[in-house]
């Protein structure tokens, strides 16, 4: 596995985080609701982990000839966000606002973020369809679960910078604005139940 190699995934990967999804809505609504947002870009960041992990063990390959696999993981993923989607609703919160701190708060932030991305359909995609195309066989390039967790690991650096600046960007343009705040995590949250609802329907059309 060549730099040229490297470079090409990372701009390709970069592409696909910076398009706003489910991750994205999670993080501007945690930017303006948590006093931190490490926790939520930890948690979403380890959803990719455990990818990475099951990509490096081979059982990425598993889920890909697995149709009801993958589609039981795909609307438990969508289900999860309508049913978050629906809760930032309810309460969307203003910058600094009755922010709940302690562990057990950061806990419940990093689990979210965690299983929103480690259900993300954008997330399977990526790793059952984009990363495979960069794997290299043959010669003296480093054996196939090495390359993949190299390039997971980019992938899981490149969400950690873009989603953290997505949290600090958020706070820092709406932080003294209660009123846009509260109008964009609702959008959020509106995001979160769309691509949700698209989800589920869209999987319960191909059963």
């Amino acid at each position: 596995m060549d730099s040229g190699t490297l470079i090409s995934f990372l701009a390709v990967d970069l592409l696909l985080v910076c398009v706003p999804g489910a991750d994205w809505a999670y993080a501007i609504s945690a930017g303006l609701r948590d006093r931190s947002p490490v926790a939520a870009v930890a948690g979403l960041v380890s959803g990719y982990a455990l990818h990475t992990m099951l990509a490096v063990a081979g059982l990425a390959v598993l889920v890909s000839r697995s149709p009801g696999l993958l589609t039981g993981l795909t609307a438990a993923g969508a289900a999860y966000l309508v049913c978050l989607g629906w809760g930032v609703l309810r309460r969307p919160g203003t910058p600094g606002a009755a922010a709940p701190v302690g562990e057990t708060a950061s806990a419940r932030v990093f689990l979210r973020g965690a299983t929103i991305s480690g259900l993300n359909p954008k997330g399977l995609l990526l790793y059952l369809s984009v990363l495979p195309q960069f794997l290299v066989t043959g010669g003296a390039h480093l054996p196939v679960p090495a390359q993949t967790a190299v390039l997971g690991l980019l992938h899981m650096g490149c969400c950690a910078a873009v989603y953290l600046t997505v949290c600090l960007a958020a706070r820092a343009v709406l932080g003294a604005r209660p009123a846009a705040a509260r109008a964009v995590t609702r959008t959020s949250g509106v995001a979160m139940l769309g691509i949700g609802a698209f989800l589920l329907v869209q999987r319960l059309a191909t059963l």
